[in-house]
């Protein structure tokens, strides 16, 4: 049976020192996505990060600005690269199924790799991407 798997991009508002990556994001849409990815109950939860490439929660990072938006073409495929070759060591990228709570920059490079995903927020403005997981979301 195949395994689900999400992956969560980072964001811009961070805390000022290390800790788990998954303490590590602040913003109020990133608290949102985790929580929604944690009531999904996936056999495993990444982050993606601009600086550190893909993340377990629990993984300790110490503080970065770095966002995949201001990469160029060639950085960002270098980035997905490395990114692809971890997931490779920690999921079955033609079985399993990924969930990506991620805007573009972060999932397209890595899409085309994966057999089975899905993108709930899809197109959705910042702001009612924030919605769209309140609404979801269980305090």
């Amino acid at each position: 049976m195949s395994n689900t798997i999400v992956c969560i991009s980072c964001v811009k508002s961070k805390r000022t020192s290390p800790c788990a990556s998954k303490d590590m994001y602040t913003s109020p849409l990133f608290r949102r996505m985790l929580l929604y990815a944690q009531q999904l109950r996936p056999q495993k939860i990444f982050i993606l990060s601009a600086k550190y490439g893909l993340l377990k929660p629990d993984d300790v990072i110490a503080p970065y600005e770095k966002t995949l938006k201001t990469m160029n073409t060639s950085e960002r495929s270098a980035w997905a690269g490395n990114v692809l070759s971890r997931l490779c060591q920690e999921a079955d990228l033609q079985e399993d199924k990924f969930i990506f709570l991620a805007g573009a920059p972060y999932r397209k490079n890595l899409v085309r790799h994966i057999r089975h995903y899905e993108v709930p927020m899809e197109g959705l403005s910042f702001g009612r991407q924030l919605q769209w997981l309140t609404e979801r979301v269980s305090a």
